[in-house]
């Protein structure tokens, strides 16, 4: 008999067993990642609600959405300042004062961070392995004073944004590298803790659908000590499919939650898909309609199919216009498309 099944039986024979599951169910978080928003609303983009009235963007995804949390990446040294400590502090304190919920994703590079780039920041490049420990701890601590200075805790933070093949290439790539990997995992653990000792620490992977991707990954991180409170996931049906026409997306979004209970089980710790999206197609209304089902379901079943740990859903700058990314989830109007129905829709 498995631990889960044991601590279900006594909290039955206790009576335990609906309150706690009607506390898991409230505390799942929705959420959206708006690391793009700063930027829109510089260039005078304007958003709108359903029935066109002109609305403050994070106010719009709390009231009408059910959103509580809001994901931001921060950059090194990025050019122009985008996506620096200075934004993310001044996003910080519109969602604290929305009373959201906030959760940094620390990229460790000077611009984008992901399964293809896991590129050295400029003023780090030419030192050792354990300088380069250092340059992360002392960002990690740099960013998160800021914050702490200001008041503002967040809820989560990611050490690293999709780190399946490591991060600070080539010195933390998990093939060359693996020990150097969990180093950079660990010590931006170490730091997390130091500022705020109760925020979540998250590692984060993409492909939250292949499970061989995450036991590889995450048995290196354990192995040479790397350590996470929670696993973060993506989850793109869109571009898993993408060169891929033997696939589909019931079967990704099923896999995704049978990897969910895999990995909450095998490491002992809850999980989250901190980036999903969903096509819009202005053209064909249908494809959205699509999008709006997809999404139902993994909000739905990441609440109701996962023992209670999957922890939350976050949608990837859902307020990006079409044009430019095409997994956004508003219209050329800047208002929600059907796509956001979903979380509402989701709710039980």
């Amino acid at each position: 008999m498995t631990n889960r099944i044991v601590l279900t039986y006594i909290l039955l024979l206790t009576g335990l067993l609906p309150s706690v599951m009607a506390q898991q169910k409230s505390d799942f978080v929705k959420g959206a990642d708006v690391g793009f928003l700063t930027g829109q609303e510089r260039r005078g983009v304007v958003f709108h609600d359903r029935e066109g009235r002109e609305r403050e963007c994070l106010e719009l995804l709390k009231n009408d959405y059910q959103m509580s949390a809001i994901r931001m990446r921060v950059w090194v040294n990025p050019r122009g300042g985008d996506c620096d400590k200075n934004e993310l502090l001044a996003m910080a304190k519109r969602v604290k004062a929305l009373g959201m919920d906030l959760m940094v994703d620390f990229h460790y590079a000077d611009s984008w961070a992901d399964p293809a780039k896991q590129p050295i920041p400029k003023a780090w490049q030419g030192h050792t392995f354990e300088q380069m420990k250092e340059d992360l701890r002392l960002h990690t601590i740099d960013v998160l004073s800021l914050l702490k200075q200001n008041g503002i805790a967040p809820r989560w933070v990611q050490v690293g944004n999709e780190t399946a093949n490591g991060l600070l290439w080539p010195m933390g790539h998990i093939e060359q590298h693996p020990e150097q990997y969990a180093g950079f995992i660990r010590t931006g653990y170490d730091a997390v803790k130091e500022v705020f000792p109760e925020a979540i620490v998250i590692v984060h992977l993409d492909r939250g659908h292949k499970q061989s991707l995450y036991d590889w990954n995450l048995d290196i991180v354990k192995k040479y000590g790397g350590k996470f409170d929670m696993i973060g996931m993506s989850l793109y049906p869109y571009w898993a499919m993408d060169g891929h026409p033997e696939l589909n997306a019931d079967d990704i979004i099923t896999d995704c939650m049978a990897n969910i209970r895999h990995c909450s089980e095998k490491y002992g710790c809850d999980v989250m898909i901190v980036e999903t999206g969903y096509e819009v197609d202005e053209r064909h209304p249908e494809k959205m309609e699509e999008g709006r089902r997809q999404l139902t379901r993994v909000i739905r079943e990441a609440r109701t199919e996962t023992d209670g740990h999957c922890r939350g859903v976050f949608y990837w700058e859902p307020q990006c216009l079409p044009g430019g990314y095409k997994l956004g989830a508003f219209n050329s109007n800047a208002a929600p498309t059907a796509i956001m129905e979903a979380f509402v829709e989701a709710q039980l």
